[in-house]
């Protein structure tokens, strides 16, 4: 590929510049702006791209996506119903989540049907062998290959033309037509493009595993993103078990699914009854604990809630929150002080979202709101009992979406009643085992669960 001249690239949104810019014209970034050879656009077998010419898009023959299954459910689930043959993957997540070990056990499930190929640039041939170990994994059709050069990989790949090839991890890669150093903006997008025209022409499907910034975003150029075919997170606390998978972008499905999984000694273990887990077993008796139903993706999760309050030794209380945003407790301790007439002022504040889960939909307000009153009362909210609701200022409860799906999976998993808005009520379709209270207001709210 000949090289014409240099061009300047914003590493976060690709606007390209002939000269060196501290601010980006488009994204308002600074400091962004690195050098890179300006290349020939060249087609899937490396031949220069020739103008091409419209043509109707009726005329066009669509084909249905041939997808693999992966052996796992939730992330069938998260991918759309597979693995799409010929597609690119962007795994990322942070160190230490589990990003080797789920997709090596992937390479397990997918090596029966034909040859894996791992590509490492991190790790030796032994280093996998031990992971592979524990994980109980032996095929003969894992292939480990030890490499950073594309040229080579290229090549490993051309001539095994195997079912999947993982490449562990993107920033360790470098190809010898890029002078800069590897994991640079250049060779980032550099080594994606080869590796996307190789796994293209062969219908070879390709997970690529990348590192992420302090910020959480994967680290590299932002064009990394938008020339893959689906990108996917890990997400979850380093000292729990539960991993979530989650969809940032899929052409071939849906943004809104997740997968849920449990870090084990064995490996990455599918959790497909996630509401089970996520609620304790505790007893009436103890005040300050309450069963939400939040929505991850298009899955309804049921989640306990607990809040303690006890009288501030100092001048100014302290509000701590675990699993919801800080801003969030203290705009409901607000609320329950204005309109509800509780004096938590003198009041020190903890709350903690259960197993480690992060909640950010509002839909959780009511529970937050009454468990803080139940520890405030020393009154416990009765454990069959699930609250649905979000808060508003002037402390009316507002309606929430997907209600159906919530309400169906409260009645499955044994529950008597639920607290829910009065609007949702009303809308209503269905008919549940269920005692459904409709609730106005923060009052009406803990006037139902019995604590005003």
């Amino acid at each position: 590929m000949a090289k014409t001249k240099t061009i300047f690239v914003c590493s976060e949104c690709g606007y390209e510049s002939p000269k060196w810019l501290g601010k980006c014209p488009a994204c308002n970034a600074w400091n962004t702006f690195y050098e890179e050879k300006e290349q020939k656009a060249v087609t899937l077998d490396g031949k220069v791209k020739q103008a091409a010419k419209p043509k109707a898009l009726n005329s066009v023959e669509g084909k249905e996506a041939i997808r693999m299954k992966t052996g796992y459910q939730e992330l069938d689930r998260v991918l759309g119903g597979g693995l799409v043959k010929g597609s690119l993957v962007l795994v990322g997540g942070e160190p230490g989540i589990g990003k080797s070990t789920l997709i090596l056990q992937l390479c397990n499930k997918l090596s029966s049907d034909g040859k894996v190929l791992y590509v490492s640039g991190e790790e030796s041939a032994e280093q996998v062998k031990l992971r592979a170990d524990r994980l109980s994994i032996s095929s003969d059709n894992i292939m480990f290959l030890g490499e950073t050069n594309i040229d080579a990989i290229d090549n490993e790949i051309t001539n095994m033309n195997p079912k999947l090839v993982v490449i562990d991890s993107i920033q360790t890669m470098y190809s010898n037509e890029i002078t800069s150093a590897p994991g640079t903006v250049s060779q980032v997008r550099e080594i994606t493009a080869r590796i996307m025209r190789v796994c293209k022409a062969n219908q070879i499907t390709t997970i690529i595993i990348g590192h992420v910034t302090k910020d959480g975003n994967i680290a590299g150029p932002r064009v990394l993103e938008h020339m893959v075919d689906t990108v996917l997170y890990i997400e979850g606390e380093r000292y729990f078990s539960y991993r979530i998978v989650r969809t940032v972008k899929n052409r071939f499905g849906s943004t809104n699914e997740v997968g849920m999984f449990e870090m084990q000694n064995e490996g990455m273990c599918e959790v497909t009854n996630p509401s089970s887990i996520l609620i304790s077993e505790g007893s009436d008796k103890y005040s300050g604990s309450v069963i939400i139903c939040t929505i991850e993706g298009t899955r309804p999760l049921l989640v306990e809630v607990q809040a303690l309050t006890t009288m501030s030794v100092y001048g100014i209380p302290k509000r701590t929150a675990n699993g919801i945003d800080f801003n969030r407790l203290a705009l409901l301790i607000a609320v329950l002080e204005k309109r509800s007439n509780l004096s938590l002022g003198n009041q020190d504040v903890y709350l903690n979202v259960v197993s480690g889960m992060r909640i950010t939909e509002p839909a959780v307000d009511l529970g937050v709101a009454l468990v803080v009153a139940s520890s405030f009362k020393n009154i416990s909210i009765p454990k069959d009992i699930a609250v649905i609701g979000e808060v508003g200022l002037t402390g009316e409860i507002r309606s929430v979406n997907l209600i159906d799906k919530r309400l169906k999976e409260i009645e499955r998993l044994g529950f008597k009643r639920c607290l829910i808005p009065e609007n949702n009520k009303k809308l209503l379709k269905d008919t549940y085992n269920l005692d459904i209270i409709g609730v106005r207001n923060i009052n009406d709210a803990l006037k139902a669960v019995g604590i005003k």
